[in-house]
C-alpha cells in the first residue's frame, strides 16, 4: 500500500524555561538554564537540592477548583500543553469540518502520577501509625494512572479516534510519536495529539534517583549542573512539564490551510539487551536505533544536519552516544551539528523525547541550532572534531535532524524530521 506523509501542524510546551512553545524555544535558542534550588518541597536533606522545575505554572488559571484537585499535576502539564498544540493547529476551530472519529489522543509519561501516589500513601502511613483506618481519595487512581493525561485529552476536545498511554522510562513520547506515525501513515488516523509530561520533582521522585546515584550533586551552582559531554559532568538534573505536537497527514493538513512546521519522515526502535539502567558501553543499541530510523526515512547519514541527542550529563551515557553516533555516521559524523538540551531543560524523563522533538523539528523550521550549554572543560574521550554546538546557538540550513531517546531496561527510539517539500 501507499504509505501516506505525516507532518507537524501544531506543538505546545509547559516547560522549565517558558510555559508555551515560543517561549520554551526563544529561552533554547538563548542557552537559558532552567534549574535552579526546588520549591515544590523541603530538599535541605536531600543529596541533590535542585531540578529544573515549571514556573509560574497557576493550576487555576486553566482549570477550577475542583477540577485542578482531580488531576495530578502530569496531568494539568498535558492539558495545557496540548490546548495549545490543538489551538495552534487549529483543530477546534469553528466551521472546521473534521471527522472526530479520525482524531486521536496518544500520550506518554515515564512514571505518572507520582506525587498523588506519595501523598495518598504518606496519608494512610500517618494514619496507619495514629490506629486510624486507611482512608483514601476517591480519585487517588484516576489521578495516578499515567493512561489518564490521553483521556483527559480526548475527553474534553471529543477526539473519538484511538487513545491509549505509552510507557517505556525515558523513551516513551518519542515511542507515542512513532506509534502515532505509524497509524496516521497506514491510514487509521486523521490527526493525532501526542506527546507525554512529568511532574516527578517530588521527594519520591528526588529521593529515587539519588538512591540510584544518577542525578547530579553540584548543589552550590544549580544552574550549570546539567554538563553533556564536559569532563566534570556528574549526572542528570531531574525536569518536569510537557511536550504536545500535533502530528496530521499532510494532504488533510493541506485542504485545510494550516502551517505546517516539519514533515516527520520516519521512526525506529531498538533494544540495548544489556543492562537495567546502563547504556551498552559502545553504543550498540543507540547506534542501531538511528540506523533503523534513518532506514523507515528512507535517508542516508548524508541527509542528516543535525542530531539532538538524548545527553544526559551522565559519565556512561554521554560516551555511549557518542561512540554511537561516530560509528554509524563515519566522516558524515563531522559535518553534524550535535546538540543536549538537557543542559537547558533538564531531564523531563517520560517527556523528554516530547519536547526535545519540539525542539528538533524547530530547528528543521527555523534553521537555528540549540546550543548544549554548560561546557567548560573538554573530556578526552570525546572526539574534539565533533561539533556539540557548545554554550551558543548556531545557524545553519537544517534539512533534516534526529532526534535520540533512550530510556532504563535498555528502551531505545530516535525520530527523524525533514523540512517539508511538495
Amino acid at each position: 500500500m501507499q504509505l501516506k506523509r505525516v507532518v507537524v501542524t501544531g506543538v505546545g510546551a509547559i516547560s522549565p524555561l517558558g510555559n508555551t512553545a515560543p517561549d520554551f524555544w526563544q529561552a533554547l535558542i538563548a542557552g537559558q538554564s532552567g534549574a535552579d534550588y526546588i520549591t515544590k518541597f523541603d530538599a535541605s536533606n536531600f543529596k541533590t537540592q535542585f531540578a529544573c522545575e515549571v514556573k509560574d505554572f497557576d493550576p487555576l488559571q486553566h482549570f477550577g477548583r475542583k477540577d485542578a484537585r482531580k488531576l495530578d499535576p502530569f496531568a494539568q502539564y498535558a492539558i495545557v500543553a496540548s490546548d495549545e498544540a490543538i489551538a495552534d493547529a487549529r483543530l477546534n476551530e469553528a466551521g472546521n469540518n473534521i471527522d472526530r472519529d479520525r482524531i486521536g489522543v496518544i500520550w506518554s509519561s515515564g512514571i505518572g502520577g507520582i506525587l498523588t501516589f506519595q501523598e495518598e500513601a504518606g496519608n494512610n502511613i500517618k494514619n496507619r501509625e495514629a490506629g486510624k483506618p486507611p482512608r483514601f481519595n476517591p480519585f487517588f487512581i484516576p489521578k495516578m494512572i499515567l493512561d489518564i493525561a490521553a483521556g483527559h485529552i480526548s475527553i474534553k476536545n471529543d477526539f473519538r479516534g484511538m487513545n491509549f498511554a505509552v510507557v517505556s522510562a525515558c523513551a516513551s513520547s518519542t515511542n507515542a510519536l512513532i506509534d502515532a506515525y505509524n497509524y496516521i501513515r497506514l491510514g487509521q488516523a486523521d490527526a493525532i495529539v501526542v506527546g507525554g509530561s512529568e511532574a516527578a520533582v517530588t521527594e519520591c521522585g528526588i529521593g529515587g534517583f539519588n538512591a540510584m546515584r544518577a542525578l547530579s550533586q553540584r548543589n552550590d551552582n544549580p544552574k550549570t549542573a546539567s554538563r553533556p559531554f564536559d569532563l566534570d559532568r556528574d549526572g542528570f538534573v531531574l525536569g518536569e512539564g510537557a511536550g504536545a505536537i500535533v502530528l496530521e497527514e499532510y494532504e488533510h493538513a493541506k485542504k485545510r490551510g494550516v502551517e505546517i512546521y516539519a514533515e516527520l519522515a520516519g521512526g525506529g526502535m531498538s533494544a540495548d539487551a544489556y543492562h537495567m539502567t546502563a547504556p551498552h558501553p559502545e553504543g550498540r543499541g543507540a547506534k542501531n536505533v538511528m540506523r533503523n530510523a534513518l532506514k523507515d526515512a528512507e535517508m542516508q547519514v548524508e541527509d542528516i544536519d543535525y542530531i539532538n541527542v538524548h545527553g544526559t550529563s551522565t559519565p556512561l551515557g554521554d560516551v555511549s552516544e557518542a561512540k554511537a553516533i561516530v560509528s554509524l555516521f563515519g566522516k558524515q559524523a563531522y559535518q553534524l551539528n550535535i546538540s543536549a538540551t538537557k543542559s537547558m531543560t533538564g531531564h523531563l524523563l517520560g517527556a523528554a523525547g516530547a519536547i526535545e522533538a519540539l525542539a528538533t523539528l524547530m530547528a528543521v523550521k527555523t534553521d537555528w541550532i540549540p546550543p548544549t550549554i554548560n561546557h567548560f572543560t573538554n573530556d578526552p574521550q570525546f572526539d574534539a572534531q565533533l561539533n556539540f554546538t557548545f554554550n551558543k546557538a548556531q545557524q545553519r540550513t537544517v534539512r533534516a535532524a534526529i532526534s535520540n531517546t533512550f530510556g532504563f531496561g535498555g528502551h531505545n527510539a530516535s525520530v527523524v524530521f525533514k523540512k517539508v517539500t511538495e
